[in-house]
């Protein structure tokens, strides 16, 4: 019987080169993104994380190598087209003031209009289904900058959605955000891939949260691959310190069953001592009779 040969992903990279004018970041880089999963890329700042990311998505065009979307160069498809079948959110974008979120989101339908033919039913009907998803109906009328950091990602991954493609890359998308609203734009985005087969390429700095929500990791350094693969192989303590020269131990939570770095400390704590079965309260009282005690031994002359 013939071994079974992996179709290849819809995107992927061969031999890679790219950067900005004479600096090069990325140097002969291979990946392949998963189909309908979620691939985290990680790494210490300056390895070439967005750089890569750009790269896949035709922004910037590469020194060396290729870019392979759908079997095809990527860089010999029109803007137009590749729009349609693949978006991008870049990190930190910023609306045009007054903007309300309607606006915004109906940017993500541009790929799919043109002067002499534009269905606007279709328009709206992927405008009020991105906006729902990602549970910014409620914004519609307002201005994008009037909304809290949270909202605000929210409304740009809704015009994302809006673009209606099954490839989406995302650039530090949970960057100074609290915690509780990076996980939950995580699990927003993992049910796109998880329950709606989307593909998604995310650029993270959170280890623990990299961890949790990605079936795929990519780690680079110094603009190459260190490694990539499922966390339960990639992420390993070993490869923390190879890749971000930490040194942590990798545990698992026991009650989530991911995996969780936590650093090493320089200087360990100390236990706890043994609480006193009589409270704090006992305890001052002991050292405050303690210390009475010694102050009328000296008086009298006595020693302890």
């Amino acid at each position: 019987m013939p071994a079974f040969v992996c179709p290849p992903s819809r995107l992927r990279c061969e031999h890679l080169s790219a950067g900005y004018e004479q600096r090069p970041v990325l140097d002969d880089v291979a990946v392949d993104v998963a189909d309908g999963k979620v691939t985290v890329l990680l790494g210490p700042n300056g390895s070439g994380k967005s750089t890569l990311l750009k790269t896949l998505a035709r922004t910037l065009k590469p020194s060396g190598g290729r870019v392979v979307l759908d079997g095809a160069d990527i860089h010999r498809a029109s803007t137009r087209e590749v729009a349609r079948r693949l978006s991008i959110l870049p990190q930190g974008p910023s609306a045009p003031e007054g903007l309300t979120v309607r606006q915004l989101v109906a940017m993500g339908r541009f790929p799919h209009q043109r002067l002499w033919r534009q269905d606007a039913r279709e328009d709206d009907k992927a405008i009020a289904e991105a906006m729902a998803y990602t549970n910014v109906s409620e914004f519609a009328e307002r201005n994008v900058d009037a909304l809290s950091g949270g909202q605000r990602q929210r409304c740009w991954i809704a015009m994302v959605l809006a673009q209606n493609t099954d490839l989406i890359l995302l650039d530090e998308p949970t960057t100074f955000l609290d915690l509780k609203v990076q996980v939950d734009l995580l699990e927003l985005l993992t049910r796109l891939a998880h329950d709606h087969g989307r593909t998604l390429l995310v650029v993270l700095h959170d280890l623990n949260l990299a961890a949790a929500y990605a079936d795929e990791l990519v780690m680079m350094r110094d603009g190459r691959i260190v490694e990539t693969g499922p966390p339960e192989r990639v992420f390993t303590s070993a490869n923390l310190k190879r890749v971000f020269e930490l040194d942590a131990t990798v545990i698992r939570d026991p009650q989530s069953g991911c995996l969780v770095c936590v650093p090493q400390l320089s200087r360990p704590r100390r236990p706890p001592s043994p609480a006193s079965p009589f409270g704090e309260k006992a305890d001052a009282s002991a050292v405050e009779s303690g210390t009475s005690r010694a102050a009328e031994n000296a008086l009298n002359g006595r020693t302890p």
